[in-house]
């Protein structure tokens, strides 16, 4: 059933990666991939903030040191871009304590540099 919290938010981010992915292919650097997602975001309309500071909290006192997710869509999903040859527990791992760390439920990493097809998953706290 978690597979199904903010559904259609992450239906609409995949389809916007995967027009990404499309056009560019595998080969770019992370950063151009995540000029072409805000552009393929704003095309389609999914609201998004990139690169935002967000406050950790350790037993409620915000630490010094801060979180920049690469997107968060819809003001509720984190979204990691990535340009590896797989995604891995480490990537997981850090997506988890991101979600942890910011009280959000939804998180996507998403790997552009699979050859053939988008390379993406899913996780929720």
């Amino acid at each position: 059933m978690t597979n199904l919290i903010l559904g259609d938010e992450v239906y609409a981010v995949i389809g916007a990666a995967m027009e990404v992915h499309s056009e560019l292919r595998h080969g770019y650097l992370e950063a151009v991939y995540q000029e072409a997602m805000e552009i393929e975001l704003l095309n389609r309309r999914i609201p998004f903030e990139s690169q935002k500071s967000l406050e950790i909290f350790y037993k409620e006192t915000p630490l010094k040191k801060s979180y920049v997710p690469d997107l968060i869509c819809f003001g509720e999903v984190i979204v990691e871009l990535k340009t590896i040859k797989e995604i891995g527990n480490i990537e997981r791992a850090q997506l988890l304590n991101y979600l942890h760390a910011t009280k959000l439920k939804v998180g996507l990493l998403i790997n552009f540099a699979a050859k053939g097809q988008l390379d993406w998953k899913k996780l929720v706290l």
